[in-house]
């Protein structure tokens, strides 16, 4: 804490003991809250300067942002979760006195009724009020809120309390997730919860994280998708099942990725990966009417559509279309390493089958802007799902993308025993040969597939990044309330007093 910091501290915590002075609880229980801001300002909105409402009474609460002493008489501005008030205390009020010794971030109670000022401003007007927590530190800037982008993810709080559009992002995010589970629920989907420990991570390509549980004395991870154990309840006789949950990829932090994320998965039996991308279309274009009020608007300065039928992109002929002289097929993968080895030394230690990957990234998915499926993905980088039909090498399988990157991922699932065991050995091979992030073959859902798992399609929406298009913002922090951080280092801080007694002789 900083010398500054302590001093302010200290001058709180006296203004806090002259509360308590005067008969008011430093930590009261409870408080008679009748009201939010919004009601006030709803009901009252068309008042005329000078008009009042008596009759009408509120018990407001909320946090102290300004506070302005004018003669004999103060006004101030409350913020609760639903907005902001003008608050007017009278000389005539209890202990109209303690007034000044509440200082910007306090929160309080008020009880009072609406009048409207001669400027024209919706105010309440005191008839009592209580202290009910005292804010030890000041608060950020009042007309910047909290800038420092870094303290805005450190100190969520004080980024919510200083910037009322953080503050309607996240119930943005909360009603997007509300509707997803809604528009589920009424297709007769049922939502289910999977372990986040578990014995073998699997469901995707990824790196895991390592924890240890030492009643039993063995090494877990956290989840990295939430896929196997919900194939599993296809199995047992569960038709429609899905999960919104936290996933967790100890890879590296950026724009769109952070290592804890949340995941829609659903499965739904005797159906295939065309019925999905209709699932899909319905779902994205009902969800842009419901928050954008259109299927058509912007983001990041795009004019996007999100109205069904999304365009549809063959995986495969994209690359060849694409890539510069790329003129043979690219799954004959030894070809493919010579081809990248000599324009891209870079990806000299990227495994064969992820150059495929690579080359997409790198060349197609920049230009995928309005929703469109990628279809067709090569057999060797789409370990679970079913084999194409009547197309050879590539899968049915598609990924969603919107402004460049990945949206959705979806298959006609693998149910067949045999084939996914030997697909589990390949990447088996690739795990003994370095490739960390290869499936690690789960015995017990080999098993459960061998008992029969119905023909099924299924589904995977990174939350985060729907969140990042329909709040318009180029960052997965900004959609996390609490985004994984580099720890900062220890430093040596100055404790603020906590006994009151000790500021005593210290002047406001």
């Amino acid at each position: 804490m900083s010398q500054e910091m302590h001093e302010q501290t200290v001058a709180r915590l006296k203004n806090q003991q002259a509360l308590i002075e005067m008969g008011f609880e430093a930590y009261p229980y409870t408080y008679p809250q009748t009201h939010h801001t919004q009601d006030i300002l709803k009901k009252h909105i068309e008042g005329e300067p000078g008009q009042k409402w008596a009759e009408d009474h509120y018990a407001l609460a909320g946090r102290l942002m300004t506070i302005r002493f004018m003669g004999k008489v103060a006004f101030a501005d409350l913020h609760d979760e639903q907005g902001k008030i003008q608050l007017y205390f009278g000389k005539d009020i209890p202990n109209f006195a303690g007034i000044k010794h509440l200082d910007l971030g306090d929160i309080i109670g008020v009880k009072g009724h609406p009048f409207v000022t001669k400027t024209g401003q919706l105010t309440l007007h005191v008839t009592d009020w209580q202290p009910l927590v005292k804010s030890l530190h000041p608060l950020p800037d009042k007309y910047h809120g909290l800038q420092d982008i870094e303290m805005r993810y450190r100190q969520r709080y004080l980024d919510l309390m200083t910037n009322p559009e953080v503050k309607e992002n996240f119930k943005l995010r909360s009603r997007i997730v509300r509707f997803i589970r809604n528009f589920l629920d009424d297709r007769d989907f049922m939502e289910v919860e999977g372990p986040t420990i578990q014995a073998i991570a699997g469901g995707t390509e990824a790196k895991p994280f390592v924890t240890h549980h030492n009643a039993l004395s063995h090494d877990f991870f956290l989840r990295i998708a939430l896929e196997l154990h919900l194939k599993r309840l296809l199995v047992g006789g569960f038709e429609r099942v899905y999960e919104i949950g936290r996933v967790y990829r100890n890879e590296g932090i950026d724009q769109t990725h952070n290592p804890e994320f949340s995941m829609l998965e659903l499965y739904w039996a005797y159906v295939d990966y065309e019925d999905i991308m209709k699932l899909v279309e319905d779902l994205f274009s009902a969800l842009a009417l419901s928050v954008k009020g259109s299927t058509e608007f912007e983001i990041y300065g795009k004019q996007v559509n999100w109205s069904a039928p999304f365009d549809r992109v063959d995986y495969v002929g994209s690359l060849k279309e694409k890539v510069p002289d790329l003129d043979f097929d690219p799954l004959d993968l030894p070809r493919l390493r010579e081809f990248c080895d000599a324009r891209y030394p870079q990806w000299k230690k990227v495994p064969d089958y992820k150059l495929l990957d690579k080359l997409f990234g790198e060349y197609v998915e920049p230009g995928l802007i309005n929703p469109t499926f990628v279809i067709h993905h090569p057999l060797v980088i789409s370990p679970l799902a079913k084999k194409h039909r009547t197309l050879e090498g590539v899968t049915e399988r598609f990924e969603l993308f919107g402004m460049g990157f990945e949206l959705a991922n979806a298959f006609s699932e693998l149910n067949d025993a045999l084939d996914q065991r030997q697909r589990f050995e390949s990447q088996t091979r690739r795990r003994e040969a370095g490739d960390d992030e290869a499936h690690e073959q789960d015995e017990d859902f080999l098993t459960a597939l061998e008992y029969g798992m119905p023909p099924a399609g299924g589904l995977g929406i990174g939350i985060d990044r729907l969140v990042m298009l329909l709040t318009d913002k180029e960052s997965i922090r900004d959609v996390l309330l609490f985004p994984l951080m580099k720890p900062e280092k220890a430093r040596p801080q100055q404790d603020a007093p906590t006994d009151p007694a000790e500021t005593a002789e210290t002047e406001v």
